[in-house]
C-alpha cells in the first residue's frame, strides 16, 4: 500500500505495480544464480521463498499483494506452477505475470542438444500451456528466441 500511495503523490498514478507474489523455493533459478554467482554461501532462500507444496499460501499472497496496490501478481517460476497460475487467474481479476526462468530454459536447451527434441516445438508448445494456463504476461529467457522465429515466417 505504500507503495502505491508514494507513487500516487508523487504523481505517478499510472505506473503500474508488480508484485512478485508467488516466488517459489524451487531448484529451477539454479542455473542463474549459478551464471551471477548468487548461489547463497550458507543456508538458502526457502526462508522468504514459498513452500512448493503449499498452494495456498501462493493464493494467501495474491490476495494481500492486490488488497495492498499491486497491478499485476507473477507466479514463479511458471512452468511447475501451471495450476497456480490457473487458479489465480480464476480468483483474481487483475493481469497474471508468469516467470519461465533459467532451469526451465536450461531443461529445453540440454533436452534439444543432448536428446534430439525439437527445440522451437518445445518452447513454443511449453510458452503455450502457460497462456493457456491463464498467464496475461510471459517472462522468459527464450524471448529472443521467439522474436527471431516470428521474424522467420
Amino acid at each position: 500500500r505504500f507503495i502505491r500511495e508514494a507513487l500516487d503523490d508523487a504523481g505517478f498514478s499510472e505506473v503500474g505495480i508488480m508484485a512478485y507474489s508467488a516466488k517459489f523455493a524451487s531448484c529451477f533459478y539454479g542455473p542463474f544464480r549459478d551464471a551471477v554467482e548468487c548461489a547463497p554461501k550458507f543456508g538458502d532462500r526457502r526462508s522468504y521463498q514459498m513452500d512448493y507444496g503449499n498452494l495456498h499460501e501462493a493464493l494467501r499472497e495474491m490476495e494481500l499483494d492486490i488488497n495492498e496496490g499491486a497491478d499485476i501478481v507473477m507466479i514463479k517460476p511458471a512452468l511447475a506452477y501451471l495450476d497456480i497460475i490457473s487458479l489465480a487467474k480464476s480468483r483474481f481479476n487483475v493481469p497474471i505475470a508468469a516467470y519461465n526462468v533459467s532451469g526451465e530454459y536450461a531443461m529445453v536447451k540440454a533436452a534439444a542438444k543432448m536428446c534430439g527434441i525439437n527445440e522451437k516445438a518445445a518452447v513454443l508448445e511449453i510458452l503455450t500451456a502457460i497462456k493457456r494456463a491463464g498467464a496475461d504476461l510471459i517472462i522468459t529467457y527464450f524471448a529472443k528466441d521467439v522474436k527471431s522465429w516470428i521474424n522467420q515466417q
